[in-house]
């Protein structure tokens, strides 16, 4: 039984990303799975993805790139406020400007500096590097 899909599906594409494999498969799917993946395929981190139904809640078909160092969820979902994302950066961060932390806003899902821009705070969901 799962209790975090999120979270096996960025362990699946970490895994795959250190083994060198290209395609990976990630199940079962859903919307939140689906808008990480996004996010992470608008800043290069993942080539493309479809979505498969299998009749056991779908999966997504992931097509790699070879930038991805790290990539993992942030246990437990802190809430971030606007002013505070600095910390959190450095904390799951390499360096400054380097990767993405993404974050679920009342605006929907988005990465850390996009949420700086807009001035929003929310929950941290995941990292990638």
């Amino acid at each position: 039984m799962q209790h975090d899909p999120l979270s096996d599906a960025l362990s699946r594409i970490n895994n795959a990303a250190q083994a060198g494999r290209r395609i990976v498969e990630v199940k079962p799917a859903s919307k939140l799975i689906g808008r990480v993946l996004k996010i992470m395929q608008d800043h290069g981190y993942v080539e493309e993805f479809e979505y498969i139904e299998n009749g056991r809640g779908g999966l997504f078909r992931v097509k790699i790139s070879a930038t991805i160092n790290r990539c993992g969820v942030i246990k437990p979902r802190f809430s971030v406020k606007r002013d505070e994302m600095e910390k959190f950066e450095s904390r799951y961060l390499p360096a400054q400007d380097f990767g993405i932390i993404i974050i679920t806003t009342n605006k929907g899902v988005m990465t850390h500096s996009d949420a700086k821009k807009l001035g929003i705070g929310g929950k941290l969901l995941a990292y990638v590097y």
